[in-house]
């Protein structure tokens, strides 16, 4: 693969020291804002893979018997040096994911979460116990780690993803693997530098770069114990298929298409300012982002003329800029996907109400930028209707009833959040009992779980039985033991 010649190589992390893979497959890593090419990153292969497999599994017995009190103290000292260190990270975010500034911070925010929770390992890992359960006979659970384990982490959010799994694994006791997109790897770079800062023993984390053949070695690698994923939902399921063939756990977030519904006694200003973040937040590039918005009677007509205020008076830009308030999409590619999905849903009969293609940003003609796009009367049983553009477009759809709504939502093949918006406490409750999705809000836009919640997915958007985050992290990255046992007096040992 040809690469830019004079550029920062990226490096790996393994057994505690840093190298230069030996690959000669290599891949630019663009900033989006500007199309320039900042870092060239490896395509980490097989034997390299083994390489930091083998300096985990080195690790592993040391670390797994380190009491865990102590396996939390190098978490302790990553708070700090994360919060220390939050604007650093906050700028790499900006330059090679195209966030602005603001969301990049927020992101390492919920990732410093994350690190707090799972200090509580102490806590969070103890099991249980009965005397008696026969008499005589005593019986216990206990947590004990896997092993080895990885995850695969997406674009959207290189310094939180990787934090939403990192710390519950090492506190654990497991040692831990992660191989980043290869189109944000700088920020893992970062991440590792304060890793290794924090004073993990050596193997306990590591780090690879690389695409497809590296995801597919850690997939097939019978050391690696677990898989930790997100990303779209047709990456999702092969994920999980073939980390399960070869007997691996996995929990893999896929994609989602959030829809959102207005009743008309909803808050319009503050409703239409929430959405509005929500679905052009990020440039739309996020899992949580609202992608539908479906009014209930009388709310159509002023949600309608507000959304269209909001997308035709956001700022469009760079994301170091103060005044931006949306920042480029991903990739080249990921631009013209997007544009060829609103042609789509034009060609399927909605109404182009804010069109957001073809727009340069000035002093940044080059840059993969989308602007806010509003698509109205989208048929619920069309393509686009049904289809993850992941790009700042809204699609509009209308019910009469609540109960309308509610079947809208229920009616798709994603279940990753669902919102409404209402003054009724009586229609909040119906809303949230009847909806089918794993994350919901009530007059949120982004109803992203705090940490010490888990954060929910269901039907295509989630694949596995235990989700990132809190309770479900520490069970997904331990395994359970059963102890029963009876000690006769006629055995004990006389003194």
């Amino acid at each position: 693969m040809t690469v830019t010649a004079g550029k920062e190589q990226l490096l790996n992390y393994i057994g505690g020291q840093w190298h230069r893979s030996a690959t000669s497959d290599f891949s630019d890593v663009h900033n989006p804002a500007t199309a320039d090419v900042i870092a060239t990153v490896p395509h980490t292969a097989k034997d390299e893979v083994d390489q930091a497999v083998q300096a985990a599994l080195k690790a592993y017995p040391d670390w797994r018997m380190t009491p865990v009190t102590d396996r939390v103290q190098p978490l302790f000292r990553l708070k700090r040096l994360l919060e220390e260190n939050l604007d650093d990270l906050g700028r790499t975010i900006t330059i090679e994911c195209g966030k602005t500034y603001g969301e990049s911070v927020a992101e390492m925010q919920r990732a410093i979460e994350n690190v707090e929770v799972a200090c509580g390992m102490p806590s969070l890992i103890q099991g249980y116990n009965n005397e008696d359960i026969a008499r005589g006979i005593d019986e216990h659970m206990i947590r004990q780690p896997l092993g080895v384990v990885a995850a695969i982490t997406p674009f959207n959010f290189p310094g939180m993803i990787p934090i939403w799994f990192l710390p519950y694994a090492v506190a654990a006791g497991n040692c831990f693997l992660l191989k980043p997109s290869e189109k944000v790897p700088m920020t893992s770079q970062k991440l590792f530098n304060l890793l290794e800062q924090a004073g993990f023993p050596a193997g306990v984390v590591g780090l690879v770069n690389g695409g497809k053949a590296t995801v597919d070695a850690i997939l097939d690698h019978p050391e690696v114990r677990a898989i930790s994923f997100v990303g779209s939902t047709p990456v999702a399921r092969y994920i999980y298929s073939r980390a399960s063939a070869n007997g691996k756990r996995a929990q893999c977030q896929g994609g989602a298409k959030n829809p959102a519904v207005i009743l008309p006694d909803a808050d319009m200003e503050m409703s239409t300012r929430i959405l509005a973040d929500s679905t052009f937040g990020c440039a739309g590039q996020r899992c949580l982002a609202t992608s539908v918005a479906i009014t209930v009677g009388e709310a159509k007509g002023e949600f309608t003329e507000r959304i269209i205020a909001d997308a035709t008076s956001r700022k469009v830009g760079y994301g170091m800029d103060e005044s931006v308030a949306m920042g480029p999409v991903i990739s080249a590619e990921s631009r013209a996907r997007i544009e060829g999905l609103v042609d789509q849903g034009v060609g399927e009969g909605a109404k182009l109400l804010v069109d957001g293609r073809g727009k340069e940003v000035d002093g940044f003609r080059n840059g993969y930028f989308v602007h806010p796009t509003v698509l109205a009367d989208v048929d619920p049983r069309s393509d686009i209707a049904g289809t993850e553009i992941f790009g700042p477009v809204l699609s509009m759809m209308h019910a009469g009833t609540i109960e309308e709504a509610i079947e809208i939502v229920n009616n798709r093949r994603y279940g990753n959040q669902a919102c409404l918006f209402t003054g009724s406490g009586s229609a909040a409750r119906q809303f949230r009992y009847a909806v089918d999705a794993g994350n919901v809000g009530i007059n949120l836009g982004v109803a992203a779980p705090m940490a010490f919640f888990p954060f929910s997915g269901w039907n295509e958007s989630f694949f596995g039985d235990l989700h990132a985050q809190s309770r479900h992290g520490v069970e997904f990255y331990t395994q359970t033991k059963v102890i029963v046992e009876r000690w006769p007096k006629t055995w004990s040992r006389k003194f």
